[in-house]
């Protein structure tokens, strides 16, 4: 254990598995930590113990498998870093495959002994009914996609953010390198030229009469995603309807909406006019990830693959993250936040966990070690420099802090939370082309090499990071 600093208290907000790896981080620092959790004086519609890192929806982290997988990855970078998260789920692990899942109720127990026994943390229990007080120099807020109400009203205040809860309608998005280019391709409506934009903006994929209508009828015939009982009442954000709702008004709704197949001509059969078209914008400032435009969906992850592959172009679709419809508390953190995860309007708040934009409990606690991290070494006045964007611990961190891209077109903001992943990394400069035999890669082959070195890259260059700029704490 490092020596304790005394003379700096830092306060973390919420007891979820980002807060209460913050304030680990925190303390393993050498720093005092205050964390607060509202329950069980107040208790959520999804939560049903006073537990800290409580899992309130699957067991399961996902894969562990760090050469293929960027969560797989993230795990072993947590790993590298001390994590508390990741090592109360090693020890309370259930068989699940190549996954990581735990038995959630003896995992909660170890993180939960493992924070009370932390002789620089301090447990308090009760709501915060507001923004922290201004003599709390400096807060972690970690207050997860159910943040009470009186809070998020009063972050809302201070960002100047529209509104913070609402339905989240989330389109899916798309591999770059998985869309068949000899039937897409890239145009923008009229040849328009946007801000940000070059005229040529969107990925095109058309579809012939027969082609539009089986689509539309295999949609309004696929399962959907029930709300929850408390979820029903939450009204849809900036009226992003669903593709399924739009076309249950009717069979060519869409074609006058995301499918409109107006103002662009198929350079692949210029004379042949699309009946629709499906539209991709790039997602990401490195351009491997496009998101489909008003695609945002309710139906279940497996018939979003399947349908979606039937469109021309995205047959062999590899999805980096699929639709969704759900409530959800989140800033927009390219806009609101700083490189170190810092309020703009009030750099004394610092946030973490799903709040700032990332999904999963794996990234959540993920994005809560960095803010740990970030705030320990402020008050200890030290400069600590964000994790390479090699890494998926820095590259997740882009995602949030300016690696997405606003929407050229006039509407609601489009930054969405996202899951880690490869395409959230900058391109290798030298991608394999060979495998260790000798012979050229190709299809699967080529795409589980391209990972492999991802990764290898990743835990190269974190651990070049760690050994420069992070001392860690013996494990307590």
């Amino acid at each position: 254990m490092t020596s304790p600093s005394l003379d700096h208290v830092i306060h973390v907000v919420g007891g979820g598995l980002a807060g209460s790896e913050a304030a680990w981080q925190i303390a393993q620092s050498g720093v005092r930590v205050v964390l607060h959790e509202m329950r069980p004086e107040r208790s959520t519609e999804a939560h049903r113990t006073d537990g800290l890192a409580e899992l309130v929806c699957s067991n399961s982290f996902r894969s562990d498998d760090a050469a293929n997988n960027a969560v797989g990855l993230l795990h072993a970078e947590m790993r590298r870093l001390g994590s508390l998260i990741m090592r109360a789920a090693d020890a309370h692990q259930v068989p699940a495959g190549g996954a990581l899942a735990v038995d959630r109720d003896s995992f909660s127990a170890a993180v939960t002994k493992a924070l009370a026994e932390h002789p620089l943390i301090e447990i308090e229990r009760g709501e915060l009914t507001g923004l922290p007080p201004a003599d709390w120099a400096q807060v972690v807020i970690a207050t997860g996609p159910l943040t009470s109400a009186p809070l998020a009203a009063a972050i809302q205040a201070l960002t100047g953010e529209d509104s913070l809860s609402f339905f989240d309608a989330i389109a899916p998005i798309v591999h770059r390198d998985s869309i068949d280019m000899s039937k897409a391709w890239f145009q923008s409506r009229y040849d328009k030229v946007g801000p940000g934009g070059n005229g040529a903006d969107y990925l095109n994929c058309p579809l012939s009469r027969e082609q539009y209508h089986a689509f539309v009828a295999a949609l309004l015939a696929a399962d959907k995603v029930d709300f929850k009982d408390w979820e029903r009442d939450t009204p849809y954000f900036d009226g992003c309807l669903p593709i399924e709702v739009m076309a249950e008004r009717g069979p060519e709704t869409l074609r006058y909406g995301p499918m409109k197949p107006v103002g662009l001509t198929n350079p692949h059969n210029p004379t042949v006019k699309p009946y629709g078209i499906v539209q991709l914008r790039q997602d990401n400032k490195l351009g491997t990830l496009y998101n489909m435009v008003g695609f945002q969906t309710k139906l279940k992850h497996g018939e979003q693959v399947r349908l979606f592959r039937t469109i021309p172009g995205l047959e062999n679709a590899e999805f980096a993250r699929l639709g969704g419809l759900h409530r959800n508390t989140f800033l927009n953190s390219p806009k609101l936040l700083d490189g170190v995860l810092r309020l703009r309007a009030e750099p004394r708040l610092r946030f973490a966990g799903q709040m700032t934009g990332c999904e999963g409990y794996v990234e959540s606690a993920g994005i809560g070690l960095i803010a740990g991290l970030f705030a320990a070494a402020e008050a200890k006045g030290q400069a600590l420099p964000a994790p390479p964007p090699t890494t998926a611990l820095g590259a997740l961190l882009g995602h949030i802090t300016g690696g997405h891209i606003e929407t050229i077109d006039a509407g609601p903001r489009s930054f969405q939370p996202m899951n880690v992943n490869f395409g959230l990394f900058p391109p290798l400069a030298s991608p394999p082309t060979h495998g260790p035999d000798g012979k050229k890669l190709r299809g699967p082959e080529k795409s589980v090499a391209k990972k492999q070195a991802l990764s290898a890259r990743a835990l190269v260059d974190l651990d070049g990071w760690i050994a420069a700029h992070v001392k860690l704490a013996e494990a307590a």
